[in-house]
């Protein structure tokens, strides 16, 4: 299987075990989004940052051992400016494991799954592993259930839950005035999305949440996914167009009698080979699609 590292990395950390990867070889490299917006990319999760007039806001924390490099970055970006907001997108390592090293000084946001999911023991059958419960300081300390507005300054930051998506507590970050969006691992640019169907995520729980999204934006929104380069709402909408013709084809391959491998087999991917190319290859997107169907159907 061909392997995009960024992804494949992401997922093995994330899994497998963070301290097997020598962080000292990764470099923090920021994108500028638009003014006082960057993208920032390491090892994990892309993190967005919001630099204020006097403080920081930030998106995502990736991995533990990254959080002084990210610091420093932020730092340079900012001018020295405090973190005071660290918004998570959902629970999962790569996204949530620096949050310990902000939270003394920033107050952590989040979905109401996702201290519950970061304060308990989580299994993945997925990958046969257990993640131990994490300390307090990891968890948010503010939580929402459904939609939280939350004023940073001049600037109205929307947080709208996406509800049974990537996990049960994805978040869809909305900067109304300035038309930027973090969408979280709910979003994977040009590439299948990894569905963690033990943790809540469903394949129509992701289409009806992007929908939803998509609801939000328009043609100049600088969309932020949860891996890969800074996107836009063509984009997202290719990418919404992808998740419903898999889904269309597994359905219409299942009711024609096909089995799981059969189907594995039929070239269903035609027209997004190149989708197959990070940590989710076509088979493994195919898997989770017919195993999310047939669970729904209580088989």
């Amino acid at each position: 299987m061909r392997v995009m590292m960024t992804l494949a990395g992401l997922f093995f950390l994330t899994f497998i075990g963070v301290s097997q990867r020598d962080f000292t070889t990764v470099e923090i490299k920021e994108t500028l989004v638009k003014d006082n917006y960057y993208m920032l990319e390491g090892s994990g999760g892309n993190i967005l940052i919001y630099i204020g007039f006097a403080e920081v806001l930030m998106i995502d924390s990736q991995f533990a051992p990254l959080s002084d490099k990210i610091k420093l970055k932020i730092d340079q970006l900012s001018g020295g400016k405090p973190i005071t907001y660290l918004i998570n997108t959902h629970h999962h390592g790569d996204h949530t494991g620096g949050n310990g090293n902000f939270s003394e000084d920033a107050m952590i946001i989040a979905h109401k799954n996702v201290k519950k999911r970061l304060s308990t023991d989580q299994h993945s059958k997925a990958f046969n592993k257990t993640t131990k419960a994490k300390d307090p300081s990891f968890w948010p300390r503010l939580i929402y259930a459904f939609q939280m507005e939350l004023t940073f300054e001049n600037n109205e930051v929307e947080l709208v839950h996406l509800p049974h998506a990537h996990t049960d507590g994805d978040t869809g970050v909305l900067f109304k005035k300035d038309n930027v969006l973090h969408l979280g691992d709910t979003f994977f640019k040009d590439r299948f999305p990894y569905i963690d169907l033990g943790s809540g995520g469903t394949i129509d729980g992701l289409i009806n949440g992007l929908a939803i999204a998509s609801l939000y934006i328009d043609n100049e929104t600088k969309i932020i996914p949860g891996h890969g380069k800074l996107a836009t709402k063509e984009d997202l909408d290719n990418y919404l167009v992808m998740l419903k013709t898999l889904k269309r084809r597994v359905v219409k391959a299942s009711a024609n009698g096909k089995s799981l491998e059969e189907i594995k087999a039929s070239g269903i991917d035609k027209g997004y080979e190149e989708w197959g190319t990070g940590f989710i290859n076509a088979d493994k997107f195919i898997d989770t699609i017919w195993t999310d169907l047939n669970r729904e159907e209580g088989n």
